[in-house]
């Protein structure tokens, strides 16, 4: 290797190191003039992971704390400590329990403020069960056909037979419940 060639490749090295250094340089003030932001940006971060961490966690230890008030209420249905923990834990599951032990023991009473619930399902299911309960016509969006036969059967035992035949022609023959409404509008041909 000749001397020429020595110079030029020192040359080349303390180019590419003088690059580095005007790099690091650039960068130093860059830091320098956004040093908070930087930092802040970072406990931001921090802050908001932890945060969600620690906000997840809650979550979860409260659904566990409703699993095991449910679980202790099918055991035991009348614990009151494990209704009022599910009742703070998880209020629309404990709506969902208490419909279900309303309907169960055929309450109306219990029924009535659960007709009243922000949850439209249990809601319209509620509404639907105490009119049944005390045998009267009800509208309802999930048991629409069923709520159209039991209008239809009530008609019937008022002797209306033309309003039952328009409750039960409301009723989709290929329906889980069209067997029974023309069962029904065979009953009426037979009355008459």
């Amino acid at each position: 290797m000749s001397i020429s060639e020595s110079i030029d490749q020192a040359k080349k090295e303390l180019s590419s190191d003088e690059q580095i250094l005007v790099s690091a340089f650039k960068l130093e003030k860059v830091y320098k003039k956004y040093k908070t932001i930087i930092w802040g940006a970072v406990i931001i971060l921090l802050v908001f992971f932890a945060g969600k961490t620690v906000v997840n966690a809650m979550n979860e230890a409260t659904l566990q704390k409703a699993n095991e008030a449910f679980l202790t209420l099918q055991a035991n249905p009348e614990d009151s400590q494990a209704l009022q923990t599910l009742k703070d834990t998880n209020p629309t599951l404990f709506e969902l329990f208490s419909f279900a032990q309303a309907v169960k023991k055929n309450d109306a009473n219990a029924l009535a403020p659960l007709s009243q619930s922000k949850n439209e399902v249990i809601a319209d299911s509620s509404k639907y069960a105490q009119k049944v309960l005390a045998n009267e016509s009800t509208d309802s969006v999930l048991y629409k056909e069923m709520a159209l036969l039991e209008s239809a059967y009530l008609a019937i035992k008022a002797g209306d037979a033309k309003q039952a035949r328009t409750q039960l022609e409301s009723i989709d023959e290929r329906s889980s419940i069209g067997l029974f409404a023309s069962l029904l509008k065979h009953s009426i041909i037979k009355v008459k």
